[in-house]
């Protein structure tokens, strides 16, 4: 077996592992031997092989996986519930002071209380839910 077919195999199966180990280090490693097979193809020294391999390897962990890692596995928050509803808009559907009333929030109706203590919200305006405290929204209302 030829040098070249050796490399070619040897990126095959490493990228075929990465099926399994899902790291992203295979599949790194794998492309390098790719390219050792290809610079074996080009007639290279087994020296320059070994180069080639060595550097597409490091420069491919060390500089292409964690970039391809960080686009791949985006963590995007997904809130639910209570939490959703924080910074949605609101109707108010009943006065709400300090103490008490009622919003429609996504066509729900919530008991709400005003965030400012000194605020007091008419019916029919639009407010900001700040935050949910158990049952309660606490809503802002622009001045």
């Amino acid at each position: 077996m030829t040098p070249a077919l050796l490399w070619l195999i040897a990126g095959v199966l490493l990228i075929g592992a990465e099926i399994l180990s899902g790291d992203f280090v295979l599949v790194m490693i794998g492309a390098a031997a790719l390219g050792a097979a290809g610079s074996s193809a080009l007639g290279m020294p087994l020296g320059v092989d070994v180069a080639v391999f060595a550097a597409l390897a490091l420069g491919l962990v060390l500089l292409a996986r964690p970039a391809l890692k960080r686009r791949m596995f985006v963590q995007r928050e997904l809130k639910t519930n209570a939490d959703a509803l924080v910074g949605k808009q609101a109707r108010v559907e009943s006065t709400v002071d300090a103490q008490g009333g009622q919003v429609r929030i996504d066509g729900q109706l919530w008991s709400a209380r005003a965030l400012d203590e000194t605020q007091v919200i008419e019916a029919g305006r639009t407010v900001t839910v700040m935050e949910i405290a158990g049952a309660t929204a606490v809503v802002w209302a622009e001045p």
